[in-house]
């Protein structure tokens, strides 16, 4: 370490020169930044013996105060510069030993834990509400667990009709609607997402135009084509001098949206409840699987008047149509999943396939 003689002759040039030899030998010798930091103190701390002889100038003569000054500087500036090039080298064999120390073998065998994906289910379930908000559409939605009245009475369903039975209908009492003192105060499970447009034709008014995708429940068993839960989208326009071209228009722009710049739609005579006239949807899919053909995809027709009428709007005035397919059904198509099993099952390689959005045809 530097010499810690008491005083320092600021004129004895011979004394400051063995002092700047004796410190620079220290500077050299510390092994690390916190050894030099000690050697800092001990050469230009304020009890450093340079430091107080540098304190004694001004009681010199002053003819003898530039001697002094020069001899004194030239020494703290040699200091200077050893601590600060000492202080270089030793940080940087501090970052090599670092890096040494540190050091990963990203060869190592290692087990890693895979990514999840999100389920296309869910992100089709997006993307179908993200295409009818572009339309300028509303997304409407509502309770799993229904009223009675939402789910049936207000959609024209007649008490004795065959879906209200147990074996089509989740009751939450465990009791059937088998007449008409019963059918005031039962909840289910709704079968469909049509409840939600009772909803919102009592609550928003008209003109409306919403789209209602959700979960719904039946009593079914889980097998390649069905399940007790799945996921419907259902769409609902109500406004003045609609018709069925409107309807046939929206769902042509809806499959194209689904299923590429090929498809297109075509109506079949049919019956529900709450539409009148009311069709089967079918689906031109040119990639089924044999050929392009056609598909069923879902249903549809024009808003019953009872319906209009049980949800407070005029008949007379207003006109609506209605559609709703599966989105499981959907996702099938447009990837040929020919197993109901593996979108509910939950293994995740089956989600993985789809990436982290599950987008694309």
């Amino acid at each position: 370490m530097a010499s810690t003689a008491p005083e320092l002759d600021p004129l004895d040039e011979h004394a400051v020169s063995t002092l700047v030899t004796q410190a620079l030998a220290d500077i050299e010798g510390a092994h690390n930044v916190a050894e030099l930091k000690e050697v800092r103190l001990s050469i230009l701390g304020d009890s450093a013996p340079l430091v107080r002889a540098n304190r004694t100038i001004g009681q010199l003569d002053p003819t003898m105060r530039g001697v002094a000054g020069r001899n004194l500087g030239q020494a703290r500036g040699a200091l200077t510069e050893a601590l600060s090039e000492r202080q270089r080298v030793l940080e940087a064999e501090h970052e090599a030993q670092v890096l040494v120390d540190e050091q990963v073998d990203v060869t190592i065998p290692t087990q890693r834990i895979h990514a999840g994906a999100r389920h296309p289910l869910e992100t089709l379930m997006e993307e179908v509400a993200d295409f009818f908000v572009g339309m300028g559409w509303e997304i409407a939605e509502g309770p799993e667990i229904e009223h009675e009245w939402f789910n049936f009475d207000s959609l024209n369903f007649d008490i004795d009709h065959p879906a209200r039975q147990m074996q089509d209908t989740l009751y939450i009492d465990g009791t059937s609607a088998g007449g008409q003192g019963e059918a005031d105060g039962h909840l289910v499970m709704r079968t469909h997402t049509s409840p939600v447009q009772s909803r919102a034709m009592l609550t928003r008014g008209v003109p409306l135009y919403v789209a209602c995708p959700g979960k719904v429940f039946r009593s079914d068993a889980l097998d390649a084509t069905h399940t007790p839960v799945f996921h419907q989208v259902e769409g609902l326009a109500v406004d003045k001098g609609l018709t069925m071209a409107h309807l046939k228009g929206v769902l042509d722009h809806f499959a194209r949206a689904m299923f590429g710049p090929e498809a297109k739609t075509r109506l079949r005579p049919s019956f529900f409840p709450f539409t009148e006239p009311s069709a089967e949807m079918d689906l031109w899919f040119p990639q089924k699987k044999g050929g392009p053909g056609w598909i069923e995809w879902g249903g549809c027709g024009m808003v019953n008047p009872n319906v209009l009428i049980a949800n407070g709007i005029d008949p007379a005035v207003y006109s609506g149509f209605a559609f709703g397919m599966g989105i499981e059904r959907t996702l099938m198509l447009r990837h040929g999943i020919a197993d109901m099993h593996d979108i509910v099952e939950g293994d995740v390689r089956f989600s993985t396939q789809f990436g982290l959005t599950g987008r694309g045809h």
